[in-house]
């Protein structure tokens, strides 16, 4: 049923967009982290001013292993900078730091599209899973009220990623805002921050983009049974 020859023209256009946005985001990556900040701050000395200046001096920040591994946990109010942006005092390090600070300034604002994502985590995280046991189940068996549920379940995935997109759209949005404003950034780097959060803002759109496409395929294929 996966394998159907519609397979190609559903699935594969989302994972050649995907590998794009992977490529364009390391690209722009690994420029501009060679690129020195010319306030000479570093990542995690950038992502440390954003929150004092908001009041969020209970928010800390912390640094972790791994590449790109930058987040911020809601759950436990703490920034996570992967070692190279912690300590970069690279373009790149600071951009990816702030955007990770747009995310607590989320949080204390009380936005709604980071607060329903934080509400569909769970639910996303046991869709992930249990999408692909059934879909299987219901192939075995061809039982179709298998293969529906598979379905309506891998539906909450995609949901999941189009909530997503605007929480990291607008995480950029309040990163780029506050670089510029408390000066950690002069107007003529803005193009290069840019340039960074723009392509980890792409890995995103594809994301979403393979997320529906799959969905598709699913129901093309399931109504194809019918």
């Amino acid at each position: 049923m996966i394998l159907d020859p519609s397979w190609f023209l559903f699935v594969i256009p989302g994972v050649i967009f995907g590998l794009y946005a992977q490529f364009k985001l390391m690209a722009a990556y690994h420029k501009y982290v060679k690129v020195g900040i010319q306030s000479g701050v570093s990542g995690a000395e950038a992502a440390r001013e954003i929150l004092d200046r908001a009041g969020l001096d209970d928010v800390p920040v912390e640094q972790v292993g791994g590449h790109l591994t930058d987040h911020y946990d809601p759950m436990k109010k703490a920034l996570f900078l992967s070692s190279e942006n912690f300590q970069g005092h690279s373009i790149a390090a600071v951009g990816v730091a702030a955007h990770e600070t747009g995310h607590a300034l989320q949080h204390q604002a009380a936005y709604a599209p980071l607060k329903l994502r934080m509400m569909l985590v769970p639910i996303t995280q046991f869709a992930s899973y249990a999408w692909v046991g059934i879909m299987i189940l219901g192939m075995f068996l061809g039982f179709m009220k298998l293969i529906w549920l598979a379905i309506g379940i891998f539906t909450v995935i995609t949901i999941f990623q189009i909530v997503t997109l605007p929480v990291e759209l607008d995480a950029s949005r309040r990163a780029k805002e506050q670089l510029l404003r408390i000066g950690l950034v002069q107007s003529h780097e803005s193009a290069a921050v840019s340039a960074v959060l723009n392509a980890a803002a792409l890995t995103y759109v594809a994301a979403l983009v393979q997320s529906v496409m799959q969905l598709l395929h699913f129901l093309y294929l399931a109504r194809s049974r019918n």
